[in-house]
């Protein structure tokens, strides 16, 4: 059981970061046929985490309603259905499309989150949600691969409507699942009623608090480097467009690695906000390299560099979701990990725009990630309040039990 529950949440995540990827991997031929430029076709990201962030905030009372099955195969239906509506070419639509899109990718944590904490021992949760959240970079691989391919032989649409039909096979391979996954739901619970319980979960929690900001700031720096790798390369370090291609392949398969091989270091040592330190460490030491990059460099060593610092900067994610199901109330475990990724979805929001203006006030991607060295010392900073708060949190514990026993 928990491998099957481990393979089908990370193939829903994967499903829906293709989804998300799947039109600005063809952005070329969706500019052409929305009479628009690539950089608009661009801003859909932005419109699939605006639409995450609002279901992310009902991700809690709605998977204790419906049941983490349920749960997961609505969020298939949302994005089916979005990238079914996406074939239409016009803009409205297309808007439309990418929220909707937007509701079923934040559906998918906070229901995975249930699953794995119930099926999967606590001691190998790290690398096991490190191995679930290897979806996102997986399906972010499998766009780029397949979505050109698929644009040329077929047609873009054709190609949409493909994501559709898997979308309703995933929903009819979950109905099998859904007696022994959805046992424990309550359908009495009220999920519009109290669209903010995730976050009052968090920010009531001054450990979760921290950890939920430290994601924010992680999120901001995940998407500088995926977004801004190929302009780093080919305008300030004189890569052909092909080679800096091939090197931005080679970083999302680094962060997968880096999810994977995370997970497994913060099991082993027993403390994720120790894995979670070092690689806010590792993450500002690759980030300041990368900004004394020139291209004087030799390229392999730049493409080595990069997929280093991808290992830290895309491989946090596993480790963060275990740890938020460590430090959330166990019967609260999904509203915690709706209300922290209302952060992380933020970060995500946030950080194109803040990076792309300071680009412009500074002409170079290598000052910007200086600046992103900062940012993860910052998020460092926060992993160090997020330890005492957890330490005060324990200890306060630990004398109510005193002192219900006496």
């Amino acid at each position: 059981m928990p491998i099957i529950v481990l393979l089908s949440t990370t193939l829903v995540l994967a499903f829906s970061s293709l989804v998300a990827l799947f039109p600005a991997a063809i952005a070329p031929e969706l500019a052409g046929a929305l009479g628009v430029s690539s950089a608009t076709v661009g801003l859909q990201v932005s419109l699939i985490f605006a639409g995450a962030m609002i279901t992310s905030l009902v991700g809690g009372p709605l998977t204790r309603r419906l049941g983490p099955c349920r749960t997961s195969q609505v969020s298939l239906a949302l994005l089916g259905g979005g990238a079914a509506l996406l074939t239409i070419p016009a803009l409205p639509s297309f808007a439309l499309a990418s929220l909707i899109a937007g509701f079923g990718y934040g559906m998918t944590n906070p229901s995975a989150s249930v699953l794995l904490v119930r099926f999967t021992p606590p001691e190998r949760r790290g690398l096991i949600f490190s191995l679930k959240q290897s979806g996102v970079p997986l399906g972010g691989v499998i766009a780029g691969a397949s979505a050109p391919a698929l644009a040329l032989a077929v047609g873009w649409q054709a190609g949409l409507l493909l994501l559709a039909a898997i979308a309703l096979i995933g929903i009819i391979a979950l109905q099998g699942l859904r007696a022994g996954w959805d046992d424990q739901r309550d359908p009495r619970t009220p999920w519009l009623a109290t669209p903010f319980a995730g976050l009052a979960v968090v920010w009531r929690q001054r450990s979760l608090r921290n950890v939920a900001l430290l994601s924010l700031c992680f999120s901001a720096i995940q998407l500088s480097v995926s977004a801004f790798t190929v302009a780093l390369l080919v305008e300030d370090l004189a890569f052909g467009l092909v080679e800096a291609g091939l090197v931005m392949s080679g970083v999302q398969i680094s962060g997968v690695a880096g999810r994977i091989g995370w997970g497994w270091v913060g099991d082993r040592l027993g403390d994720r906000l120790t894995a979670l330190a070092v690689i806010a460490c590792t993450t500002a030491v690759g980030a300041l390299l990368v900004a004394s990059l020139t291209p004087a460099w030799p390229k392999p060593l730049v493409a080595g560099l990069l997929c280093l610092l991808s290992l830290s900067s895309l491989g946090w994610n596993g480790v963060f979701m275990a740890e938020i199901t460590q430090l959330a109330p166990p019967r609260h475990i999904a509203d915690a990990a709706g209300g922290c990724l209302v952060f992380t979805y933020g970060g995500v929001l946030l950080g194109l725009p803040t990076v792309t203006a300071l680009h412009g006030l500074l002409g170079h991607y290598t000052t910007v990630f200086a600046i992103l060295a900062g940012v993860s010392l910052v998020g460092l900073w926060l992993i160090r309040q997020a330890r005492k708060a957890r330490e005060g949190e324990t200890a306060s514990a630990a004398r109510a039990s005193e002192a219900g026993l006496s």
